[in-house]
């Protein structure tokens, strides 16, 4: 019996163990790790820059005033929105009025003045004239005289020589020719000085004569007055401050009563337009130029986005270092955009052409070497060059279309590992 139950165990215990070893044989081989896969294809995308910046005003005004004029009103208040041409303040013009009444009043005193000189200017030319008439007729009065008495003279001779007269009747007619040739020197003298008080005298239409010039004097005088009253009414229109844009008013440092002085009253932002500053290393703003589209989040607002386009590339803001502006054009109608609100901007860049794969397809952040599966399903390291992405996509160099690339780099297989493609 004891052998029996012996045996009878050795048998269950041969089945036990053979049944282990059937088990044993029949588990499957491992099944190799499955991997994510792009074929790479020739194509174009459409690269980006993503800058932050902050939103900025289209521009800033600052308004003072030359005048010393008291404050009569002021019509706004810090945040007020406001138009162009809209009055924003009015200084006291009391005494530039009283001074362009003056200036007025003294133009128009000029004025006669001018008047009496232009006339009296004409009397004296018309006198001066009269006179060198006169003088020409006297003169020739006076020659015609020392004509007459020096004939006279010379027929008195003849009667001396044949004793008819007497010697001292002679003597009177020589006396009186003397006198008659000093009458005419005199008339002449006259004369040129009348001739010369008419040449200095000139005519009013002649600038260079004495009249003219005391007629030219008087006017400019009344032009004067005028200029000082057109000065004046220039500074009682600058007393109305006026807004010179559409804008918000951000600052106001102007009270009824107070006088302007030299320090900024006003300070207004016109904020539609208005301008994203975005921020970036030289090698951002490499391909990025003027008139690009340009995606601007405002992560305070919690929009999508709004789209503007690209109004200038600023160079370095200081010298030396690496930090350019990219300034961006929006439009603000609803002014939901305010100074000061950080943003992020998504720069459309120039497209590119080449062979594409995915963006997550680099093995590390220097992007020089991608991951391949074969015909034979396995793993192999390619060297490729980077050329751009735009964030889901790159274009590469160094691989033709067609090769199956693993789209995650970061997945660990290795070169010569047999995979599974997903």
């Amino acid at each position: 019996m004891v052998y029996r139950t012996l045996a009878a165990a050795a048998l269950v215990a041969a089945g036990l163990l053979l049944t282990g070893c059937g088990q044993r044989s029949a588990t499957k081989a491992p099944q190799p790790p499955t991997v994510s896969t792009a074929v790479a294809q020739e194509g174009t995308i459409y690269p980006n820059e993503v800058l932050p910046g902050l939103i900025a005003p289209f521009q800033n005004v600052a308004i003072s005033s030359t005048l010393v004029e008291p404050t009569l009103q002021v019509n706004v208040q810090e945040g007020d929105r406001v138009h162009r041409g809209e009055l924003l303040a009015v200084l006291d013009t009391s005494d530039l009025r009283a001074q362009l009444a003056a200036d007025i009043a003294q133009a128009h005193s000029d004025a006669a003045g001018a008047t009496h000189t232009s006339d009296q200017g004409l009397l004296t030319i018309q006198q001066s004239q009269q006179s060198v008439v006169n003088a020409q007729a006297a003169l020739a009065q006076a020659r015609q005289t020392l004509a007459k008495d020096s004939l006279d003279l010379s027929r008195y001779n003849q009667l001396m020589s044949k004793g008819y007269i007497a010697a001292q009747q002679v003597a009177q007619q020589q006396a009186l020719v003397r006198n008659d040739q000093a009458a005419v020197n005199s008339a002449v003298a006259s004369l040129r000085s009348a001739q010369e008080q008419v040449t200095s005298n000139g005519t009013l239409q002649n600038p260079s004569g004495l009249q003219a010039s005391s007629v030219e004097e008087a006017q400019a005088l009344q032009q004067v007055a005028l200029a000082q009253a057109d000065q004046i009414r220039t500074s009682i229109a600058k007393a109305a401050i006026i807004s010179p844009i559409d804008g918000v008013v951000v600052n106001r440092n102007l009270n009824p009563g107070e006088y302007p002085g030299t320090r900024q009253i006003f300070t207004l932002q016109q904020v539609d337009p208005i301008f994203a500053i975005l921020h970036a290393s030289g090698s951002q703003v490499a391909n990025v130029s003027v008139g690009s589209t340009t995606k601007i989040v405002a992560s305070d607002l919690g929009s999508s986005g709004l789209t503007g386009r690209v109004a200038g590339v600023l160079n370095q803001v200081n010298p030396g270092s690496t930090d350019f502006q990219v300034k961006v054009l929006l439009h603000n109608p609803d002014d939901r955009l305010r100074p000061g609100m950080a943003i992020e901007g998504n720069v459309a860049l120039p497209p590119l052409r080449g062979v594409k794969v995915p963006a997550t397809a680099f093995l590390d952040d220097n992007r020089n070497s991608i991951m391949t599966v074969g015909d034979d399903s396995a793993v192999k390291t390619m060297q490729v060059q980077y050329v751009g992405d735009d964030g889901k996509t790159a274009v590469v160099t160094g691989i033709a279309p067609g090769v199956r690339v693993i789209s995650d780099g970061q997945t660990s297989v290795g070169d010569g590992e047999k995979v599974a493609v997903r």
